[in-house]
């Protein structure tokens, strides 16, 4: 069972780092800008915060299995419709209908594993396993995405997904049994749509605002739909009994913590793969599978280290693991800051290491104490939660890193004669 969970992961983790590799193909053929390249990642990582925690409710409340698998299908068919795109607004549009089908499986395969493994240290185990499958995903995805892209073309990266996705729901079909919360919660149309409304206008405003003017009145306004929407959306869940997101969880130091660590782990990992990619294709010219080869110590050092942190978290707790992280992660950023057309290859090499080391050490206790802070009767508004955090920061990350490149661009451009 958790081997099938983990094949959900698998395509999802694997989708995010061969896309990226896929970028300045992409570009070229749809003669696209960096605000498009970054709608190409963002639509996927924006859709699916938006829609998890009403997947893992939706979940809890139908039934998870049968939701697994709609996600697996919407995944699979959204995955061919991307290898079939006319246009960058076709691509954008058909990563949003992969994103839809991909919201209903990372929830949801999380809480099925925490209905089955229910003791502290299995299920910390168990967490370790599922991390080790990101760094897989995320090791083989850069050689994989590079090798296709370099001999078939961008489109290939998609047909990855399609014949995992197909047996993935035949196994569940299997293997997985049906299970459901005992008290499910009421659905919430309106915190649902609060919830889309703060993140998109907030993800648009950002991506936007180099082309259009930080000051400019479409910007202005969407940041004032985002705070008005948020602020809107914390009030409304407090007076609700049955909330989309119970906001008494973040009275919790613990939970709290993990939700801040995970948006700030995964914006710079989001935005780490963005620029990276561009880096090492545009700025120091190599193909796809050159650059995919280039990214592989990072991601190697993430599939060695989840693991490792999962049983330390099991055995010792989640602080160590995160400290660890912290560091490697403020190690490598300094030292990424530093690149130029001619840094030295195992300079480079050394600061992709460090934060492949840095991103495997966090995530597992990241999880791990989001799903030990809530109920297990709603185990996958608890996976929701966590996993939610993850896509906030992967869709901020792309935001602003990639808006901060393209504002320093253009300053240095102006300021040439």
């Amino acid at each position: 069972m958790l081997a099938i969970c983990c094949m959900s992961l698998f395509i999802v983790g694997l989708d995010v780092t061969v896309v990226n590799v896929a970028l300045p193909s992409i570009e070229r053929q749809f003669h696209a800008s960096v605000s498009g390249l970054q709608w190409v990642v963002a639509a996927y990582s924006l859709v699916i915060a938006s829609l998890l925690m009403l997947a893992g409710s939706t979940a809890d409340r139908v039934g998870r299995r049968g939701t697994f698998q709609v996600g697996l299908a919407l995944f699979t068919l959204g995955s061919l419709l991307c290898s079939l795109a006319p246009s960058l607004g076709g691509l954008v549009a058909f990563r949003a209908i992969q994103a839809i089908g991909g919201s209903m499986l990372n929830p949801v395969a999380m809480s099925i594993i925490t209905n089955t493994f229910t003791e502290r240290a299995e299920r910390a185990r168990a967490i370790g396993v599922w991390g080790g499958v990101v760094g897989l995903s995320m090791a083989l995805g850069p050689v994989v995405g590079g090798l296709l892209v370099s001999s078939v073309g961008w489109r290939s990266i998609f047909w990855v997904n399609i014949p995992v996705g197909l047996v993935a729901i035949l196994l569940t079909a299997l293997f997985v049994p049906e299970s459901k919360a005992p008290h499910p919660r009421r659905f919430d149309p309106v915190g649902q749509a609060l919830v889309m409304l703060t993140l998109a206008s907030l993800v648009y405003g950002i991506i936007e605002g180099p082309g259009r003017g930080w000051t400019s009145v479409p910007i202005l306004a969407c940041f004032g739909v985002a705070a008005g929407a948020g602020v809107g959306f914390a009030a409304y869940e407090r007076r609700r009994a049955e909330p989309l997101l119970d906001m008494r969880f973040f009275r919790s130091a613990p939970f709290t913590g993990a939700t801040l660590i995970a948006v700030s782990a995964f914006a710079a990992l989001g935005g780490f793969l963005l620029l990276s990619t561009i880096y090492l294709q545009d700025v120091r010219g190599y193909s796809a599978l050159h650059a995919g080869l280039y990214m592989l110590p990072m991601a190697t050092m993430t599939a060695i280290c989840s693991p490792l942190s999962g049983r330390i978290v099991g055995s010792r707790g989640p602080r160590l693991p995160l400290l660890g992280a912290g560091v490697a992660l403020i190690v490598s950023a300094v030292t990424l800051t530093r690149l130029t057309a001619v840094t030295p290859t195992p300079s480079l090499i050394v600061s992709f290491l460090l934060f492949g080391l840095g991103f495997g050490l966090v995530n597992p206790p990241i999880t791990n104490t989001a799903v030990a802070g809530m109920p297990v009767a709603q185990a996958g508004v608890a996976a929701a939660v966590a996993s939610t955090s993850r896509q906030v920061g992967s869709s901020l990350g792309v935001a602003v890193i990639g808006s901060v490149e393209r504002s320093t661009v253009f300053c240095i451009s102006t300021d040439e004669p």
